[in-house]
């Protein structure tokens, strides 16, 4: 049986007791344990994956918490959580034509597609039953998987960065340019002001945004990523300069430094992630028919804000998931062209993985973090490490 990481509610609810009950003064890596896993058995459209290397996710984190919801208490008491992988077919069912054993694939995580393609579930968090590749081998659907661009320029762990990523701020993006075109057309205003807040989906719908030739932003507190991005010409404003929002006068101060910067136009397209204090901030820099896009709800499931003026202004606040499955495909194509993530200087130890989402969760890391899981890569993927 392989070796799996898993989440439970007893190990939850150590931890949270630990700490008399402060979520804040959890330690995530106290609550994601190494064990083994008993894989399903392979039907015709499976496949068989070892797992090379993996992302870590905020989603996980949050699982770890259960500060928003009790996912794992929903799910029935465990999960073996996992969204975001690269892994070599070793193994492939008798219907599987898209496979063979020796590809490299990268996995995405629409669980549970409706009519159209968007998720309902997301695969080894809320879709029921799913396991997910914090492990060592798995077991999927062959429909759970893209063909590596190996070949893209980007080295492993940078390929590792992006399944769950990538996909994100490609729907993201695709949103928010297309919201904004229905109001304002590309010969009225063809070059626009985007802004993103903190970590790695934002950087890739930034650079998105840049690559269509628009005006970007990058709002964050982390230098080495306002480094990373400013040499793909993508500006950095620090947050800390505005006391990360604590208060409406830095919201103020914030809002003057935006409107500084883009010539008292403010931003058309922000995309903030609904990280705590960040939303009020992106909503007070929004220009007249300005878009606000968010994948989740990260610390907060509920947001306020003036709908009147929101009315006023004919601001959009579009509140987005996930990819299709279709769409995953399309953002895998552009990785290396137009995706070239911010990887953090440490590549962590498959047995290290608990602390990775702790540092995480601490906001200590220069850019996102990768667990290498192998340690017996194969020829194609060897190749590519640095």
């Amino acid at each position: 049986m392989p070796r799996a990481y898993s989440i439970s509610v007893e190990d939850i609810a150590a931890e949270r007791e630990r700490v008399g009950g402060e979520v804040d003064d959890m330690n995530v890596a106290n609550v994601i344990k190494l064990g083994t896993l008993e894989l399903r058995d392979m039907g015709p459209g499976d496949v068989r994956l070892k797992i090379l290397a993996v992302s870590a996710e905020h989603n996980v984190d949050h699982a770890a918490l259960a500060d928003t919801v009790n996912i794992t208490e929903s799910r029935g008491g465990k999960i073996y959580p996992g969204n975001s992988a690269v892994g070599e077919v070793v193994d492939v069912g008798a219907d599987v034509t898209r496979f063979q054993k020796g590809d490299i694939a990268v996995t995405h995580c629409n669980g549970d597609p409706d009519e159209h393609g968007y998720p309902q579930r997301i695969w080894a968090y809320d879709t029921e039953d799913s396991v997910g590749w914090y492990a060592e081998e798995a077991v999927i659907g062959d429909w759970q998987l893209v063909h590596a661009p190996l070949s893209c320029g980007l080295n492993l762990w940078e390929i590792a960065a992006l399944p769950l990523r990538a996909p994100t701020a490609h729907h993201l993006w695709r949103r928010a340019i297309g919201i904004y075109r229905l109001k304002v057309s590309r010969e009225r205003r063809a070059v626009l002001n985007v802004l993103g807040f903190g970590g790695g989906v934002s950087e890739l719908f930034l650079m998105l945004a840049k690559s269509e030739g628009h005006n970007a932003w990058l709002c964050s507190g982390n230098p080495e990523r306002r480094e990373a991005l400013e040499k793909q010409g993508i500006a950095g404003i620090d947050q800390k300069q505005f006391n990360r929002f604590a208060s409406r006068d830095d919201v103020r101060a914030f809002s003057r430094e935006v409107r500084q910067l883009t010539n008292g136009e403010q931003m058309h397209i922000v995309c903030d992630m609904l990280r705590g204090p960040v939303f009020p901030a992106g909503f007070a820099v929004a220009a007249r028919q300005g878009v606000n896009v968010s994948a989740g709800w990260q610390l907060s499931q509920v947001i306020e804000y003036n709908s009147t003026l929101a009315s006023v202004k004919q601001v959009t606040l579009d509140h987005t998931h996930y990819e299709t499955v279709v769409g995953c495909a399309a953002a895998t194509e552009l990785y290396g062209s137009v995706f070239k993530p911010t990887v953090h200087n440490e590549i962590y130890a498959f047995e290290d993985l608990p602390r990775a989402f702790e540092e995480m969760h601490q906001n200590t890391q220069t850019g996102i973090p990768i667990v290498r899981v192998a340690d017996s890569m194969p020829t194609a993927a060897n190749a590519l490490i640095p």
